[in-house]
């Protein structure tokens, strides 16, 4: 059985976003995992400078030095406004010190009629039998903010996978957690679930994760279906599809830098 579990990954102090444990990273104990700062910065740049009604479509967050288990800010600003197309940057900030930058494409939304997208299902879909948590991370972690159901692959064994996630808990206690920051939470487990070397021997850490969504999650559960492509040159890429039950929504890819332990 897990252990009891906070009630979110961050509590708010005024401005700043306190983490719990779990927001612990697999890496660094003394680090955050990517995913809950993608969160955070989804919703800011879905929030920041509204206009005209528009969507989140791209997210690409680089992931420039580790995030300490400490209080963070964010910061935004709009770099592209637009009516149609708009760009909006985004930071996480640690000790006055940039440590997370996200770059986010808004594009409008407008009632355009085509003919619907083919049936795309990641099945088997969730399950009730859950493979809740990331056990083989040691501690407290963010894996353990998710439940997990395990639709191909197995998790900590090398090799393609497909899982779903659904957070346990909130991202920030006592804040409605949206579809899109669902959506960046689960994304960075990409590399995680479909890892091409083991976990005791090497590490195989994203520094930037790029997310596509052609639409909106709907439902609690985030479906990935992995795999990752390494080289012998010590770099890689994770390739993920996104889904949710009704059908796929985008895609996520990470560059990876894989080293042994």
């Amino acid at each position: 059985m897990p252990p009891e579990l906070p009630d979110a990954v961050f509590h708010r102090d005024g401005d700043r976003y306190v983490p719990t444990e779990l927001a612990r990273g697999p890496w660094d104990p003394n680090a955050q995992h990517g995913g809950p700062s993608a969160a955070l910065l989804a919703d800011l740049v879905e929030r920041h400078d509204p206009g005209p009604p528009a969507r989140v479509v791209r997210m690409t967050i680089e992931l420039l030095r580790p995030v300490p288990m400490q209080p963070i800010e964010l910061r935004a600003r709009t770099l592209r406004p637009g009516k149609k197309v708009q760009l909006v940057e985004a930071s996480v900030v640690a000790n006055e010190t940039e440590v997370v930058r996200v770059t986010a494409l808004r594009i409008r939304e407008a009632d355009i009629s085509f003919a619907d997208a083919p049936d795309d299902r990641l099945t088997p879909g969730p399950s009730d039998q859950l493979r809740e948590h990331f056990e083989n991370m040691g501690g407290l972690n963010f894996g353990f903010a998710m439940d997990m159901s395990v639709a191909r692959g197995e998790v900590g064994v090398p090799g393609p996978a497909a899982v779903w996630f659904r957070l346990a808990v909130p991202i920030v206690a006592g804040e409605e957690t949206t579809p899109l920051m669902r959506a960046a939470a689960a994304a960075d487990f990409g590399n995680g679930i479909s890892g091409a070397v083991t976990w005791d021997e090497h590490i195989f850490i994203n520094p930037d994760l790029t997310i596509y969504l052609h639409r909106l999650p709907v439902g609690g559960w985030i479906g990935l279906d992995a795999r990752t492509w390494p080289t012998h040159e010590g770099v890689g890429v994770a390739d993920t599809a996104l889904y949710d039950e009704r059908g796929r929504i985008g895609r996520s890819v990470q560059a990876l830098l894989l080293d042994r332990r």
